[in-house]
């Protein structure tokens, strides 16, 4: 177990919410720019841990990220491989 007593010393570091840094409380569909953050290159929705949301605030992510790709507004996957 390197990885693990290699990070004994070190405090973890809190990871920032992004929706509270930007000041947003309301997480619109319609609004691309701000879902594409939360969407990995692939087309997958980036997990909790890693985007650093609260479980409400991302299963209101994973909502309107759906619903924005049932509008066309988002792809399902990319186009590039």
């Amino acid at each position: 177990m390197a990885g693990r007593a290699a990070r004994v010393g070190r405090p973890a570091k809190k990871k920032v919410n992004p929706l509270v840094a930007r000041g947003i409380t309301e997480i619109d569909w319609k609004d691309t720019s701000l879902l594409r953050t939360f969407v990995s290159d692939r087309g997958k929705i980036r997990s909790r841990r890693v985007t650093g949301l609260t479980g409400q605030q991302q299963r209101q992510v994973a909502s309107a990220i759906k619903t924005a790709r049932e509008m066309a507004l988002l792809p399902y996957t990319s186009t590039a491989r």
